[in-house]
Parts: C-alpha cells; sequence; structure tokens
C-alpha cells in the first residue's frame, strides 16, 4: 500500500471488515468458551445489560472457579509485587562490568516505577488480561502515552473488537480495533478533527456514541501521509470514524502499541487457543449435566413424587412445612394410604457424586492447578534428588510459564523501556555506560521456572565443591581444575545477589595481588625471623663453647 496517494477511510475500514469477517466463525467458540469459563465476557455474539446476572445459566461453579485460579496464578506467579519480578540485561551479560550492572539494576526500579505508578492501570490491565489469556490463549493490552498526564497508560481490550492479520514471520504487527467513544470523548480527543456531524450530535447527545476504529500498521503497507512524504517511524497509528469516513489522527508511531500475547498457536492462524479450555471445555459441559441430574435427584429423594387417591382428597395436595390435605373420611385406608410418596432407588446417587469427583479432578488438571508448585517433600534429601525434583517441576511447568514470560511480560516490558528511553526516563544517552551502549536489551523475570533454573547454577556449585574436595584427597594435583573464582561469580549471579554487593573484575583482580604480595612478605618475614633465631641460637652456642673453653 505504501504509495503517493495519501490515506484513505474508506479503504481502511474496507481492510479492517475483512479481517473481522475472516474470524467471524471464530466468535461461536468464543462465545461458547465464556459461557462455561468466563461469563462476565460473554457477550461475543449477544447483547449484555448491565443488570445481567452473568452466571445464571449454569449449574455448577466449578470452571469458573478453575479459570479464575489460573487466572490469578499468572499474576501472582509472574508478577509479584511483593518482589522485583523483572530486570533488565543484555544479551552478554557476562561481558558487563559493575557500573554497567549497577546501571541495569538502576533503570529496572525506574521503569518498575513507572509501570506501578497508580495512573497507568497496569495492574487493572493485566489483570483483566490474565484472565483472557487463560479462557482464550491470548489477550489485548495497549500501552500509550498520556502526555496530559504525564505517564504510560496501559489498557485492556475485548477480543470481539479487536483482528488482526499475521506476517509471513508470525508477527502480527497490523491491529483493528472497534471502538465507540462518546461525542464528548472524541471531541475533547479530537479537537477541530471530527465530522460536523458528530460536533452537531454533541448538543443534542454529549453520550451518544460513535462507531470508530484505531489502526496500527506497519509503515511499509501504509499509504503515504497527508501532505506528502514518507513515514519516519515503522509504525503508523490512525484513528478514524467510522460512521462518516473520516480520519481523525494519522501519526508515526516506534511501537505496535497494542501487545498481543498468544499461548498455543495452530498452523495458518493468526488466533491462539488455550490448552486449558480446550481440554477442559468437554468436561465443563459435562460437570454441568451431571450437577443439574443430581440436584434433580436429590430434590426428588428429600420431596420425593406422590401418589394420591383422588377421590379420596377433599382438597389441594399441601406439601410444604405445616401444610394440610383434607381426605374423605369415609376413605377405606385397608385399601392403601390415600397418599404416599412412589418408591424410587437412590443407588444412582452416591456413584454420580463420585463421577462429578473425577470430572472436577480432571478440569483441574487442563487449568494446570496441579503444576502450579513444587510439590512438599516428604522426607530430607540429598542434593541430587532435590535437583532432579527441581528438573521434574520445571519439565511440567514450562508449557504453561514460557510463553506467559516471552510474549506476554517479555513484550510489554521491551515496548515500556523502548517509550521510557525515549521520553529520556532514564537520564542522557551519554550517561549510559559504555560497556551496555548498543547492546541488545534483553528481560529477565523472576518466576518459579526462571528461579528453579538459575538457582541451580548455585546447586551445581555446591556439587562442584563436594566433588573437587574428594577429587584432592585422592589426587592433590586436581586443585587448580575449577576457576572458584568464576565458579562463584556465576553462583552469586544465579541466585540474585544486586551488583552493588560485588566488586568488579579489576578491583578483586588488584585485592588478589594484593594478598598474594602481603602473603609473600609474611613468608619472607618468617623467614627472616627463622633466621634471626638460627643466628640467635648459633651465638648463644658459641658464646657457650667459647666459655667452656
Amino acid at each position: 500500500m505504501n504509495d503517493a496517494r495519501p490515506l484513505d477511510a474508506k479503504d481502511l475500514v474496507k481492510r479492517g471488515n475483512h479481517l473481522f469477517e475472516k474470524r467471524s466463525e471464530l466468535m461461536n467458540l468464543w462465545q461458547s468458551i465464556a459461557d462455561n469459563f468466563f461469563p462476565e465476557r460473554a457477550d461475543f455474539t449477544v447483547g449484555r445489560s448491565l443488570g445481567d446476572e452473568f452466571a445464571s445459566h449454569l449449574t455448577s461453579s466449578y470452571p469458573l472457579i478453575v479459570r479464575r485460579e489460573l487466572g490469578n496464578a499468572f499474576s501472582a506467579m509472574l508478577r509479584p509485587r511483593d518482589q522485583e519480578w523483572f530486570g533488565i540485561s543484555v544479551e552478554h551479560e557476562d561481558q558487563l562490568d559493575r557500573s554497567g550492572r549497577e546501571w541495569l539494576e538502576w533503570a529496572s526500579g525506574v521503569q518498575r516505577r513507572a509501570m506501578y505508578d497508580r495512573r497507568t492501570q497496569f495492574v487493572r490491565a493485566t489483570k483483566e488480561g490474565d484472565n483472557d489469556f487463560a479462557a482464550f490463549g491470548q489477550c489485548v493490552i495497549s500501552r500509550e502515552t498520556d502526555h496530559k498526564e504525564t505517564s504510560l497508560l496501559y489498557r485492556c481490550w475485548h477480543l470481539r473488537d479487536v483482528a488482526w492479520a499475521e506476517k509471513y514471520n508470525g508477527t502480527t504487527p497490523e491491529t483493528h480495533r472497534k471502538w465507540k467513544p462518546s461525542c464528548q470523548d472524541l471531541v475533547n480527543l479530537f479537537p477541530g478533527k471530527c465530522h460536523a456531524d458528530v460536533v452537531k450530535k454533541l448538543k443534542d447527545d454529549p453520550f451518544g456514541t460513535v462507531d470508530c476504529r484505531h489502526i496500527v500498521m506497519l509503515a511499509e503497507d501504509c499509504n503515504a501521509p497527508t501532505g506528502g512524504g514518507k513515514w519516519r517511524t515503522p509504525y503508523v497509528s490512525i484513528h478514524l470514524d467510522a460512521e462518516h469516513n473520516t480520519i481523525m489522527e494519522e501519526a508515526g508511531s516506534w511501537s505496535p502499541v497494542y501487545t498481543k500475547p498468544r499461548w498455543q498457536t495452530v498452523s495458518g492462524s493468526p488466533y491462539a487457543y488455550s490448552p486449558a479450555t480446550v481440554a477442559g471445555l468437554p468436561d465443563a459441559r459435562l460437570l454441568q449435566a451431571m450437577t443439574l441430574t443430581l440436584l434433580e435427584a436429590g430434590e426428588m429423594a428429600v420431596r420425593p413424587p406422590m401418589v394420591a387417591v383422588k377421590e379420596a382428597l377433599r382438597s389441594d395436595i399441601q406439601l410444604f412445612a405445616g401444610g394440610i390435605t383434607a381426605a374423605d373420611a369415609e376413605y377405606d385406608e385397608r385399601l392403601g394410604e390415600v397418599l404416599r410418596p412412589i418408591s424410587q432407588d437412590k443407588s444412582g446417587i452416591p456413584f454420580g457424586l463420585e463421577v462429578t469427583r473425577d470430572t472436577r479432578e480432571m478440569l483441574a488438571t487442563a487449568f494446570y492447578l496441579n503444576r502450579l508448585g513444587l510439590p512438599p517433600a516428604d522426607r530430607e534429601m540429598t542434593a541430587f534428588e532435590t535437583g532432579q525434583r527441581i528438573q521434574e517441576y520445571i519439565r511440567q511447568a514450562l508449557p504453561l510459564f514460557e510463553p506467559m514470560e516471552m510474549e506476554y511480560n517479555g513484550a510489554i516490558c521491551e515496548d515500556t523501556f523502548e517509550e521510557l528511553l525515549r521520553l529520556g526516563a532514564f537520564g542522557r544517552p551519554q550517561d549510559i555506560p559504555e560497556s551496555i551502549r548498543g547492546a541488545e536489551i534483553r528481560f529477565k523475570f523472576e518466576s518459579p521456572l526462571h528461579e528453579a533454573i538459575e538457582r541451580r547454577k548455585g546447586t551445581k556449585f555446591l556439587e562442584a565443591k563436594q566433588l573437587t574436595r574428594e577429587a584432592i584427597e585422592l589426587d592433590p594435583s586436581t586443585l587448580p581444575t575449577m576457576d572458584a573464582r568464576k565458579a562463584l561469580r556465576d553462583a552469586l549471579n544465579g541466585i540474585g545477589v544486586p551488583a552493588k554487593w560485588l566488586r568488579d573484575e579489576r578491583e578483586i583482580e588488584q585485592l588478589a595481588q594484593q594478598m598474594q604480595e602481603e602473603q609473600q612478605a609474611q613468608k619472607a618475614m618468617e623467614a627472616m625471623a627463622g633466621a634471626a633465631e638460627t643466628g640467635k641460637l648459633a651465638g648463644e652456642a658459641q658464646q657457650a663453647l667459647n666459655a667452656a673453653a
């Protein structure tokens, strides 16, 4: 599309409509998933009013609970507020000097405070995104800069309103979002750029909505900006009025604005799926049906159906506490009770309860609730056994945490870092240490998975120390085999020791040389003292010999 023609609203709307139509069938699946696991979001194909009861159609709340537990686990384990859950790093971290490490730790603190500022709504957006990710396998979170408030702004958007296209390399840089702001908000956001009908509608109905679109595209796929020239940024952000085919704002963007983490992708589709709901949806439907059957069976067991002799009853049957049913006094009860319950076989209820418990266990397994923590040890274990348990935990938890760290947390943090860097939040570029300039920024995260992987270095250091001690007993010449200084530094970095606690390599080398010189001086002093003592003894012996002569 990148040609001499300026942007055209009709073409952009048509382009977006094509993407929304392509994924129209997916809306039915999302609606079904939401009906069973996330009723708060169950408005993909139906309209909802504010007073609707979200889960009135369900007979069991357990599918909602397992989705909620998994969504809460994402934030609790991958973004814990009581820990510094992310840190800025570079590609070759082992080549950094002390000043570089200290700057990265300082920059991490600056970014953390910026993200958790109350005005950014970061916690709210990621909380909504976590539940979308657990239920639908993806979420859409935008990161913008609110220049009026001089802060970042994060928002989570309904999957119903967002569509995107996938490039040949698997990325999704083009995003179309439907948007219905009020006339008042639209005029305030884009003063002097709204259509005349919107300004007129503002006077009569300020809270009336207008169908709008927000589009983010690669600059290379977009027409030239209005007025000619070329885009100087990799992306283009466009706000348009879809009702009146009016572009209200077109601006270059250094970021794709929208972060769209995807859990389990399928070849040929730009949209992902949640392995939890794919496996759990049949069990959720089964559980709802079984719960309804058991509720009906339980009610019939407590309030069984009745058999009545119609000619012998003189009033309606009153089957409630304190109710009185009048019967004919002349009825002969030898012919049978005038009102009696129908006999029932209740032997199937315990079996139904057992199947229900099994279905709940399957749902918990489908939502990884049995994989979220390292099982407690039932006895004291050796270092090797502990390492094996950690390895098993990593293998089980990797499918759950890996997409979250890389595509979710990583994408948001990298986009935020680039924006803060452009805004000057990290100071002047010349103040950045030389060991960091030009390096590719990476983020490392504190999570159960990452912590288990990194702490293996500490365990390996202890194992290496033990093996080295045993080898020295057999052959003292094996002592220089391991470089204890490098091994200790890697182990300390692995367990997360701050850079301020560690000395620089050159300073360590100087101290080591100083200690070696002091040891040599001490040995020389001891040798001199030994020589003096020997001379003294020799002199005393000579004096004794002279006296004897």
